[in-house]
């Protein structure tokens, strides 16, 4: 049985958009270990449900997280994206590398 984690894929996939504005499907697949399909599921799932907004530039995406969004489920309800990613430490992008 593979090890556990405390954060999903989701979770996953959505702080790796946030640091990485302009990172592709394939390039989450290989971080975070899951089928590009897979990735391309979640972006999709986060991008239905408001958390994310795609920006077609050309070939490329450019991805936004929507901070002010609460977490998903009942308990965690009251808690922003924004706060989670502050908890978890994870930076903002850096735009002027283009990443």
């Amino acid at each position: 049985m593979p090890p556990w984690e405390f954060i999903t894929n989701h979770g996953a996939v959505l702080i790796m958009v946030f640091q990485h504005p302009k990172i592709t499907g394939r390039e989450i697949s290989q971080q975070i270990g899951i089928t590009e399909r897979a990735v391309l599921r979640i972006v999709a799932d986060l991008d239905d449900a408001g958390y994310i907004a795609r920006t077609k530039e050309g070939r490329t995406n450019t991805y936004t997280v929507n901070q002010d969004l609460p977490l998903p489920g009942p308990i965690l309800k009251d808690v922003a994206v924004g706060d989670l990613l502050d908890v978890l430490k994870i930076g903002s992008p850096d735009f002027a590398t283009n990443d």
